[in-house]
């Protein structure tokens, strides 16, 4: 199959998931493994600047480039957090069989993306070199981070476009198309990463221009299989337009879940300020930990992804029972993935971090992150299924509630508190696993009140029709 009858489908609806009707088990995984590839191919994009500047820069440029993750996350997930919306609202309309709503929502959502990217990249270059000395990042290593940070930016209006029409594809089930443009991206990104800097000597520039590079591939490739899709999701470039209430809904779910991503943005800055205390070698074997983590939380991702778009669609189509269904097989798959990729991931850590930095003092602080978040990521995933669910019924106040109070709120009293008296990496990364928990124990009780109250609602609007 070429590249364009993959971009439009092989035969009319081929990538498509039927969510509300027939069994779910083998559905969430067909849904689930694409998406969790997906996403470990977009963190490679960031896997390979660092082992790039790792193993042929230097340990100062791997900790340049590692020091602003936490702060490109936190500018950048405000705005992605509004893909959650569009992800919700169109997997309500698809489910509900609305085209019309369907189209308009998602029109504006492409055109909301262009408008968000471009507000990121004015803050993220304007704003870089005083939020870098801000977090204290070392002196040493501070003109790097802010080169790699501002080049890094100028790919959002890209990122962000990619973000918001992969969240389009997979709020109908679509996850292997997105997978086939991010591999594509991620070659390209690989490929140029060593060629600007084995070849041509270049830095930490030589590894953020290969990325935004590859972020316009993923994005093109995204937007034109939109464009010829023979769907009711099909994009006309020529209606693009922001509708209100499309706008105001989207915003509505995905405002809220932007606001949870920066909130542990915000704990993952002060707590990369705390690690910045430890100097530039603590702060290498922790960009090596965060990145391995990464591919262990992301996989889990994937069922609270599924979570999301699966409840979404059955609560478009008033089938709330089969929500009952999707979420304890949502959280057994994920639980299952979290453990064996996370405990696995730690058994295998010294080889995993040589892969980053062949330093041994680097290793010795990577695994002390790794024996405590690697191993107990499960538990992160189970809020996140968790939170899945309730944005996909609509409601995501109530999970960001939660995730300021016991993840932002928690992490910054431990910090000023347990971590004052106790001042190791150990007492710093254990805050992870404890807000984790609680975070999910609050989740789960909330999803009983609302999943009340929805039945309530479905059950009032079926009396008027």
């Amino acid at each position: 199959m070429n590249l364009l009858s993959k971009l439009k489908g092989s035969r009319r609806g081929s990538f498509e998931i039927d969510m509300t009707h027939g069994p779910l088990l083998g559905k969430i995984v067909r849904f689930a493994i694409p998406l969790a590839i997906s996403g470990i191919l977009q963190l490679l994009f960031n896997a390979a600047d660092i082992i790039v500047v790792g193993q042929f820069v230097g340990p100062s440029a791997l900790a340049a480039v590692g020091s602003t993750s936490a702060l490109i996350n936190l500018i950048v997930n405000l705005f992605i957090g509004l893909s959650v919306g569009t992800n919700v609202l169109v997997a309500q309309y698809y489910g509900a069989g609305d085209t019309k709503a369907l189209r308009e929502s998602v029109h504006t959502s492409i055109l909301a993306s262009l408008i968000f990217g471009c507000l990121v990249l004015v803050i993220g270059v304007s704003l870089a070199a005083p939020m870098l000395e801000l977090m204290g990042t070392p002196a040493e290593v501070l003109d790097q981070a802010c080169l790699y940070m501002r080049i890094y930016f100028i790919g959002m209006p890209a990122s962000m476009l990619y973000n918001f029409g992969a969240a389009i594809l997979r709020a109908v089930g679509d996850t292997q198309r997105p997978l086939y443009f991010l591999f594509l991206a991620g070659v390209v990104n690989v490929v140029l990463n060593l060629f600007c800097v084995i070849v041509l000597g270049m830095g930490v520039e030589g590894v953020a221009i290969p990325t935004v590079i590859s972020q316009c591939v993923s994005a093109g490739l995204v937007l034109l299989c939109l464009v010829k899709a023979h769907t009711a999701y099909q994009v006309d470039l020529k209606s693009l337009c922001l509708k209100k209430d499309k706008l105001w809904g989207m915003a509505r779910i995905g405002l809220p879940a932007g606001i949870q991503g920066c909130s542990f943005s915000i704990s993952n800055v002060l707590i990369q300020s705390s690690i910045n205390s430890f100097g530039s070698l603590a702060m290498a074997g922790n960009t090596a930990a965060v990145n391995i983590e990464g591919f262990v939380s992301t996989a889990q991702d994937a069922f609270a992804q599924a979570a999301l778009s699966f409840t979404g669609q059955n609560v478009g189509a008033g089938k709330l029972k089969r929500v009952h269904r999707v979420l304890p097989l949502c959280i057994l798959l994920e639980l299952c993935v979290g453990l064996l990729l996370g405990v696995g991931a730690y058994l295998l850590g010294p080889q995993l971090l040589g892969i980053y930095s062949t330093d041994p003092e680097v290793i010795a602080f990577g695994m002390i992150r790794m024996g405590i978040c690697c191993v107990f990521q499960c538990i992160g995933g189970l809020m996140g299924v968790m939170v899945g669910v309730l944005r996909g019924m609509g409601y995501s106040l109530v999970p960001m509630a939660i995730t300021i109070g016991f993840v932002c709120g928690f992490r910054v009293i431990w910090i000023f508190t347990i971590f004052v008296g106790w001042h190791t990496l150990e007492s710093l990364y254990v805050s992870y696993p404890i807000t984790w928990g609680l975070a999910a124990l609050c989740d789960g009780i909330c999803f009983f009140v609302v999943n009340k109250h929805l039945k309530k609602k479905l059950a009032l609007a079926k009396e008027k029709a």
